[in-house]
């Protein structure tokens, strides 16, 4: 069983000189840690931390066995560090030795064990197939939602949840007259969606994704949208594409097709492109999309889902709407689930760069090679100063909500997000948004913004997203199943239509790190093989923000 049983406090590393409270602490509570006796000096929040030593203002504070604070001024033993008495605070980096042995984590039992996925022609393995309607610029925007009302209904693919009965009953209820207490208190009954006869079978749907980009910012910005596009088409959860183009936007499509080329030399899915500038009427620009993109349906429509190794995997490790226990539950079971596909042959993303502030040189020294350590080093640098040249360095990536949930400095929260990644070496580092080529751990430089993120990392190859939230966090994306994980027991129970798998069974005592771990694994599977939809999928969360390279955190 976890050592966090029946536990009202953990210390998570032994050089750490704060303890976290497992559950609310009252002022006064006594805390028996070690040899030493620690009366606490005021009621401790649970995922909150308090010191067992006293500190004056300078003294460096310590959790995961990393320097992630200093305090501002005196803080009295069994006292709670909050923002106003601890400043983040974080071990300077450097190129140093490569410390690349792991243990590698028993899998007898997986070895065998398979998936049914889509086999694409470049030798990877889909865990979904859908269409993807794509606008190369904002401008075309518009008609990506035309082709969505014209298509998905008629083809029989579905849409998310509708409210317009719960409408059509508050409608009713006011022109009968019902007073506005009434209105408020009325039971509004949810009506189940209605099952459909798709058309094509063996397409899980039709995507539309829509941006605000392509024309208009930088044309570094056109390029790395063009990238990110291209990292979508050619991924292997996608059967074919529809792409409009305006026609006279930074974004061009030859610039697509460059990247398309990059990520796959010998691409030959169906691909629809269609400029508005060189059709001229919105019908004909239409009429001719909606023709090329059913006759590409039909094609998509012809691949089967056939089992494939667990190595064919790549997992995008994200967390968003983090708490106190996000390092200590859910965070650590995806490391170990980490270290167990690696193991696999497959492959992983650790993304969030601003979110491994304050663990670089363990990060940096985990590189299997120099060159690959100096580029993590070189882009962590370079993202950290352009934040602090516009007024907000990577100590500000802390939300309101982290901080109300006890991640009060970003190395904290840093050091918790960071044990998404295991223990084994790093392969390669990707700057955005390029594709993941190695199998391994791959780290990819992304902000810390959850779609923003998680976008990226599905634009780089992840084939399923596994992430993590202590607060709840209802986002998806449109062509990756995302499987959500809560920290803590309370929000499962309080969220069940977000929340897939809850990880506060290692906070309650019920289940190891490495028992969650395998559930996680386990359901992944399933997922992977289309048995089991995550609930952002069956809620419609099909979220998709491009980064923009200027600062967000």
């Amino acid at each position: 069983m976890s050592d966090t049983k029946q536990r009202a406090y953990i210390q998570i590393h032994p050089d750490d000189n704060v303890l976290v409270a497992l559950k609310n602490l009252a002022k006064h509570h006594v805390i028996h840690f070690n040899d030493l006796e620690i009366v606490l000096e005021e009621n401790i929040p649970a995922k909150h931390k308090f010191t067992i030593k006293p500190l004056k203002s300078g003294d460096e504070i310590f959790m995961y066995g990393v320097l992630v604070g200093k305090a501002v001024g005196a803080i009295k033993t069994g006292a709670r560090i909050t923002t106003e008495n601890v400043q983040h605070a974080a071990d300077n980096y450097r190129l140093g030795e490569r410390k690349t042995d792991w243990t590698k984590p028993a899998v007898d039992e997986y070895i065998s064990k398979s998936f049914m996925g889509y086999h694409r022609k470049d030798g990877s393995v889909g865990t979904a197939n859908y269409w993807l309607v794509v606008p190369l610029v904002f401008c075309e925007n518009r008609n990506i939602e035309m082709l969505n009302d014209a298509l998905v209904d008629k083809l029989g693919f579905e849409k998310p949840r509708s409210y317009r009965n719960e409408v059509d009953t508050l409608i009713d209820m006011y022109n009968a007259g019902k007073s506005v207490e009434q209105i408020l208190n009325a039971d509004l009954q949810v009506t189940p969606k209605a099952k459909k006869n798709k058309l094509f079978p063996n397409i899980d749907g039709i995507r539309f994704l829509t941006h605000d980009m392509g024309c208009g910012g930088t044309r570094a910005d056109a390029e790395a949208l063009c990238g990110l596009l291209a990292g979508y088409i050619t991924h292997p959860n996608v059967a074919g594409a529809t792409v409009l183009s305006l026609g006279c936007q930074h974004a061009q499509v030859q610039i697509l097709n460059h990247e398309i080329n990059k990520r796959d030399a010998s691409f030959s899915k169906p691909l629809v492109i269609v400029e508005q500038q060189t059709w001229g009427t919105e019908s004909k620009l239409l009429h001719e999309a909606l023709k090329r993109t059913f006759t590409g349906l039909i094609e998509a429509n012809k691949i089967n889902r056939a089992p494939a190794p667990l190595s064919k995997l790549c997992i995008g490790l994200e967390c968003g709407g983090s708490d106190g226990f996000s390092g200590i539950s859910a965070n650590p079971a995806l490391g170990h689930l980490s270290d167990m596909v690696v193991a696999l042959g497959g492959s992983v993303i650790l993304a969030e760069f601003p979110e491994l502030c304050g663990v670089e040189q363990q990060m940096s020294d985990r590189c299997t090679d120099e060159e690959i350590a100096n580029r993590f080093i070189n882009l962590m640098r370079n993202y950290n100063a352009k934040a602090e040249a516009d007024g907000s360095g990577f100590y500000a990536n802390p939300s309101p909500g982290n901080i109300k949930d006890g991640l009060i400095t970003d190395a904290i929260k840093s050091a918790g997000a960071a044990k998404k990644a295991g223990s084994s070496p790093v392969v390669d580092v990707l700057d955005y948004p390029e594709k993941i080529t190695k199998s391994g751990l791959n780290l990819l430089c992304t902000p810390g913004s959850d779609v923003e993120s998680t976008t990226a990392e599905v634009g780089s190859g992840a084939n399923l997203v596994l992430f993590t939230t202590g607060l709840g966090t209802p986002t998806g994306n449109p062509i990756t199943p995302v499987i959500k994980l809560s920290t803590n027991s309370e929000l499962y129970q309080k969220m069940p239509d977000i929340i897939d798998i809850n990880c506060g069974t290692i906070i309650n005592g019920e289940e190891t790190i490495e028992e969650t771990a395998k559930r996680i694994l386990d359901y992944a599977i399933e997922v992977a093989s289309g048995n089991i939809q995550p609930k952002a999928v069956v809620l419609g969360q099909y979220d998709f923000i491009p980064w923009k390279r200027g600062v967000s955190l």
